[in-house]
């Protein structure tokens, strides 16, 4: 059975950083596509990054360009997502996912519970 654990999350003030992981178990990670989505108060599901099977391609949506980097670490099964110069509109769960970035979110079914991230000052 697939199972992500999310962790890290926590309050960080505009222009911070935070460091998310992601615990992967019940499947082959090294051989999935994985990918990180975050949910606003109010707002659906948005993807917010990618990263292919061996890390050789990523994906960032525009608004975290220049500012996330994702990562993974194939022999720890764990998924990354590097946050800094933090914004008060990046306040979301956070949740990662084993399927690329443009899957329909409706169609996923092994979300896990999220980290948190909140930002103000």
């Amino acid at each position: 059975q697939v199972q992500l654990v999310e962790s890290g999350g926590g309050l960080a003030q505009p222009g911070g950083s935070l460091r998310l992981s992601c615990a992967a178990s019940g499947f082959t990670f090294s051989r999935y596509r994985m990918s990180w989505a975050r949910q606003a108060p109010g707002k659906g599901l948005e993807w917010v990054s990618g990263i292919a099977s061996d890390g050789s391609t990523t994906y960032y949506t525009d608004s975290v360009k220049g500012r996330f980097t994702i990562s993974r670490d194939n022999a720890k099964n764990t998924l990354y997502l590097q946050m800094d110069s933090l914004r008060p509109e990046d306040t979301a769960l956070y949740y990662c996912a084993n399927v690329w970035v443009g899957t329909p979110t409706y169609q996923y079914k092994y979300w896990g519970q999220g980290t948190q991230v909140t930002v103000s000052s």
